[in-house]
């Protein structure tokens, strides 16, 4: 809402309202029954103020193959079963109620085609909707306080002007003077029967905030936007037919069959930085059926089409706007006051949206296309500027929104930069026909709930006493009781002596009394001036303390404006280092999954070690308890045997037979000097048919020494035949080849399959190098 003089100095618009207090677009939903021939429905009210839409066969699922279901919140939603009276009360109502406290309002319907909003903003006979209901409100609540028409008057730049009542009635005069056919009362309150009865006589309602020390005037006017073009509805010429043309020889060039075409109104900024329709016709009403009268006029000129969707679809948006202006009553009570400057002017527009549709099930051709695309245009312009609107407020940005790129958004800028109040009813059609187009809507009202507007501020009060009405009707009527009644005047006989010297003596009494009255007038009079002084004392007293106190006060102001601000930068810095905070826990999370899977990684491989550390134990100990049966079965068999030791040098060959038993394991260490024996079997591992052929037997076996070089050991031994019919070695002496390097030695080591038994140790043979 914004309050408005009639013409105050130009000032420019402020970047922020001056009010701090911002409130949400307020945003309601209303569902329309079912009709007859639609079976399956797609919305569901579970609550006052949520509905739920179910996803309708045959429409794409989620991924897990399950239907959505989405829920959508608003202000409050409105059932099937809702009255248009309880609509009225729950939306329009406040609207109307800040309307007559000078302040303004923009409420508007919205929804696919066929979803009600005609129906939701006009009504029908019996069930009125917002638009009568509103202007019944109004009439119920000024209608004893109205000036007489004419009295307030509309110029061509979107202000009052105020005029006194003698001129006023002179225009009044005029105006009839000009009438070719005089209106009586009885042609004038006839009302067209599609409009009879819209409401009630129970379901009115009345504001309690009329101030009955101003007086008032209604004026509405009705437009359309047609593919982006603006035309007045109330416009008479539209239907004027163009007159014929006549050539020089008295022939009719042109027929008079031809209609004037409309001519589409401009948008201009008036003083005040307010958009407005320039030329736009502007009808003062007395009553909410005259003015309901004017506006179902223009809606019989309002673009309607037959389409698939809808019989009767509104091809155009209209805006019908309601302009209230009031001003105070002089310091007697008697006459408006004579100052423009105490104009305060305020209006109410009521908009109903052409619905949003598919080309494609509308049906539409030819002309209907083009106009479904420009309603489509609008209406998706009017979503972007919501969606800047919302980005700006809630991440700082500082975006222009295009409010120009359409003209349903551009004469509705204002209240969206926060000079009035502004409220949505989004009505939809429960059908799965309409799901994805619905679907559509509600993310628009969702998104739309978010847009804050400021709070207007109220006006100011006039520094009249209040009352002043009251008294002047009180003094009007009860003045004449205290004088005595005039008696009979009229003479009946010339020769009456009576009649005129007793009327004499009246007047004289009459007189009598009022200086009385006069007396003692002035002397309360008197009496009270010091009293007034003393007041006004007091008053101007009071006032230095207030003005004192409101130094203070923009003071503190100041100093809470400055914490405000600390406060939002605080604010943003905090929720940047909580942003910074969940990135740190997100990565901290990350870091301690892949901790705990090294640590299961680690504890895995730590139980695999221990079980290979178990295995090895256990091998130790088998191959510790097969050593100890071998060399227990040795050491038998040595101690049962004679055997003659003998020692023989290396290589003395002869014409011996040998074993040359090489494990698989030993390493080519690329030595010049290499052992060979001639004639000698060569095995990796001995074997019982081996020894039977052979008499000498050899092992060659690495290992590390002491001092951590590499030598080879060459272990020899007899082979001789034992009771049982088998071969044993009885080793003789130990030959070992030690290689020496000057910068590092390698170590290798021994491994399993060497076939060194234990005990070897124990021969006392003499150890020979070999450079």
């Amino acid at each position: 809402y914004f309050y408005r003089k009639g013409k105050p100095p130009r000032r420019h618009p402020p970047k922020k309202p001056s009010s701090n207090q911002t409130d949400p677009v307020g945003v309601y939903c209303r569902v329309r029954p079912l009709g007859a021939e639609d079976e399956e429905c797609c919305i569901e009210v579970i609550s006052s103020t949520t509905i739920q839409m179910h996803t309708p066969e045959g429409f794409k699922t989620n991924r897990n193959g399950e239907y959505k279901e989405t829920q959508y919140s608003f202000k409050k939603v409105f059932g099937v079963s809702v009255s248009q009276m309880e609509l009225f009360e729950h939306v329009a109502k406040p609207l109307v109620d800040d309307l007559i406290r000078g302040k303004n309002g923009l409420l508007f319907t919205y929804g696919v085609t066929g979803s009600g909003k005609t129906f939701t903003m006009t009504g029908s006979p019996g069930q009125g909707g917002l638009l009568p209901r509103s202007l019944d409100m109004i009439f119920n609540s000024i209608g004893p306080y109205q000036a007489k028409r004419y009295v307030f008057k509309t110029d061509e730049k979107n202000s009052i002007e105020i005029q006194t009542e003698v001129d006023a009635l002179l225009e009044r005069q005029r105006r009839d003077n000009n009438l070719s056919v005089p209106k009586t009362p009885s042609t004038r309150l006839k009302a067209d029967p599609e409009i009879a009865d819209m409401i009630k006589p129970e379901e009115t309602s009345k504001s309690d905030g009329v101030d009955d020390d101003s007086s008032y005037s209604v004026f509405v006017s009705y437009v359309e936007i047609y593919n982006n073009y603006i035309y007045d509805l109330l416009e008479e010429t539209q239907e004027d037919a163009i007159k014929p043309k006549w050539n020089g020889g008295g022939t009719p060039v042109r027929q008079n069959t031809e209609l004037i075409p409309p001519q589409s109104k401009i948008l201009r900024e008036d003083q005040n930085h307010i958009m407005y329709v320039a030329g736009c016709l502007e009808v003062e009403v007395k009553s909410a059926e005259e003015a309901f009268q004017v506006f179902w006029r223009g809606q019989k000129k309002r673009k309607v089409a037959n389409t698939r969707l809808n019989r009767e679809s509104s091809r155009s948006h209209s805006v019908f706007i309601i302009k209230l202006a009031q001003a105070p009553l002089d310091a007697d009570g008697d006459n408006v006051l004579q100052d423009k400057n105490q104009i305060s002017v305020s209006q109410l527009c009521l908009v109903d949206l052409a619905g949003s549709e598919r080309t494609g099930r509308t049906g539409a051709e030819g002309t209907r296309i083009r106009e479904a695309g420009n309603i489509n245009q609008s209406l998706l312009n009017l979503r972007t500027c919501i969606e800047i609107l919302r980005e700006n407020q809630m991440c700082g940005t500082n975006k222009m929104v295009p409010y120009r790129d359409s003209k349903i958004t551009h004469l509705f800028k204002n209240y969206f930069d926060g000079e009035g109040k502004v409220r949505m009813v989004v009505c939809v059609n429960p059908k799965t026909d309409d799901y994805e187009e619905t679907l559509l809507v509600m993310r628009f009202a969702e998104m739309t709930q978010e847009v804050e507007v400021a709070r207007p501020v109220d006006r100011p009060i006039c520094g009249f006493t209040p009352g002043r009405r009251h008294r002047n009707q009180q003094h009007q009527v009860c003045f004449p009781l205290l004088l005595p009644s005039l008696p009979s005047c009229e003479l009946t006989d010339p020769h009456d002596d009576i009649t005129l010297p007793r009327l004499i003596e009246a007047l004289k009494n009459r007189q009598r009394i009022k200086q009385m009255l006069m007396k003692d007038y002035n002397k309360i009079a008197n009496m009270m001036k010091p009293v007034l002084q003393e007041l006004d004392t007091s008053l101007i007293s009071k006032d230095n303390f207030i003005q004192e106190q409101n130094g203070k006060l923009i003071e503190k102001d100041k100093i809470i404006q400055g914490n405000k601000a600390e406060i939002e930068r605080l604010e943003k810095k905090t929720k940047m280092q909580e942003h910074k905070i969940d990135i740190l826990q997100k990565t901290t999370k990350i870091f301690e999954d892949d901790k705990r899977s090294l640590q299961h990684e680690l504890e895995t491989r730590e139980q695999r070690l221990q079980r290979e550390l178990s295995e090895k134990r256990r091998m130790e100990q088998r191959m510790h308890g097969v050593i100890s049966d071998t060399q227990f079965k040795w050491e038998k068999e040595c101690t049962t045997t004679p055997v003659r030791p003998r020692h023989r040098r290396s290589c003395s060959a002869g014409g011996e037979k040998w074993v040359d038993h090489k494990p698989s394991s030993s390493m080519d260490l690329g030595t010049v000097l290499q052992p060979v024996i001639p004639n000698a079997i060569q095995v990796s591992a001995p074997s019982e048919k081996a020894l039977s052929k052979c008499d000498r037997y050899v092992l060659t076996h690495q290992e590390v020494a002491s001092d951590g070089e590499i030598q080879t050991k060459l272990i020899k031994g007899d082979v001789i035949k034992t009771r049982g019919g088998g071969q044993a070695v009885q080793f003789t002496d130990i030959e070992t080849l030690k290689q020496e390097l000057t910068t590092c030695s390698v170590a290798v080591a021994m491994r399993a399959g060497s076939n060194l038994g234990p005990g070897l140790e124990h021969h006392a043979v003499t150890k020979r190098r070999k450079p």
